[in-house]
């Protein structure tokens, strides 16, 4: 049993697919759980996409359907098997696959300048930054790491600093990481 977090890694050429609602599911190879229900999908290099998990189904390779394909963005269950067997050269039609279907809660890539949050939540951010190099200090990520896990800024701020008054440290350092998001092209604004 592989268990799958909070983000989702795809292939930089499924990017336009997911975006553009062609692909609605990804298909991984044998029975992943997940530990939550909405995730941040990142492929090409960066963040895509927010997503909501709608269902999650096991079957075996022999099982999936020309209907499991669709949802994966393939035309037919030949094209997706082909594709499985280059990413997953040793499958077999008998190996056990996870299919992992989702609707996409928010694009990267039409993020809104006007909102001072980019239109994302502060924890989406914090885990966002902390996934890449961001030349952020190791207690600028500690406080990071805890609003992902609190996803409060007043209970982060009692955490680190004994009071909510400190919510601004924390603001500032959300601030700073969008911003560096942004310059170094990670996240993409309006």
């Amino acid at each position: 049993m592989k268990w799958l977090g909070r983000h989702l890694m795809v292939k930089g050429e499924y990017v336009k697919l997911m975006l553009s609602g062609v692909k609605k599911a990804t298909i991984r190879i044998g029975k992943v759980k997940l530990k939550y229900n909405e995730m941040i999908v990142h492929g090409g290099g960066r963040p895509i996409a927010l997503i909501k998990i709608k269902s999650v189904k096991y079957k075996k390779v022999k099982e999936l359907t020309d209907e499991d394909a669709k949802l994966d963005g393939f035309k037919s269950k030949r094209e997706l098997i082909n594709e499985l067997r280059k990413v997953y050269e040793n499958i077999r039609d008998d190996d056990w696959v996870t299919i992992i279907e989702f609707e996409i809660v928010k694009k990267l890539n039409e993020l809104d300048i006007k909102d001072p949050w980019l239109g994302l939540k502060p924890v989406d951010i914090a885990r966002i930054a902390l996934r890449y190099n961001l030349g952020l200090t190791e207690k600028e990520k500690e406080i990071l790491l805890d609003l992902t896990r609190t996803r409060s800024l007043r209970r982060t701020a009692i955490n680190f600093f004994g009071t909510i008054e400190k919510r601004w440290i924390i603001r500032k350092i959300l601030k700073k990481s969008l911003h560096r998001l942004i310059e170094k092209g990670i996240l993409k604004v309006k």
